[in-house]
């Protein structure tokens, strides 16, 4: 009878963590703590992940918005800039090219086309976490970067991380 009440005493105390260990995290609390911004009132729209085992992947989460509350979150934030893209953030997102080379997109489908489409009007925010600060994250043989680009046309925020 004893052993009997230690298991189910045993049992009420751990189901309800091992439940809670067994949650995924919602869509809007990984971006919102990724990019240090409020999403809960975003609606997924999509959400593309090739992250394996070993955490080496590309994920993209799009996320739509019914008003400007994020917009006027985002402009009040110094970490985010307004559009045009930096010549690196242009290049991870959509590729660059000139007469003489070609390079990207970085963070692409498995055929090498942009996960973003193109944006005309927005905010973007690029987070290195790379443990190289040292090089040029162009010039590194491996990238860890999280991107996150709203369009203000649509109210869409795209959220992005490449892990190699």
């Amino acid at each position: 009878m004893r052993k009997s009440f230690v298991a189910l005493i045993a049992i009420i105390v751990v189901l309800p963590i091992a439940l809670t260990a067994c949650e995924s995290e919602s869509t809007q609390n990984i971006v919102s703590e990724a990019l240090n911004i409020d999403v809960s009132s975003g609606s997924e729209v999509s959400h593309y992940d090739t992250h394996s085992g070993n955490g080496d992947g590309t994920s993209c989460i799009v996320l739509s918005f019914n008003d400007d509350s994020v917009l006027e979150e985002i402009a009040s934030n110094t970490e985010w800039k307004a559009f045009p893209l930096d010549e690196t953030t242009q290049t991870l997102v959509y590729g660059m090219e000139d007469e003489k080379s070609k390079a990207g997109p970085i963070l692409s489908d498995g055929d090498g086309n942009p996960l973003v489409p193109d944006i005309q009007n927005g905010y973007y925010r690029l987070i290195d976490r790379h443990s190289d600060r040292e090089t040029d994250i162009l010039d590194r043989y491996s990238f860890n970067f999280t991107v996150g680009l709203y369009d203000t046309d649509n109210n869409t925020l795209y959220f992005c991380e490449l892990d190699t």
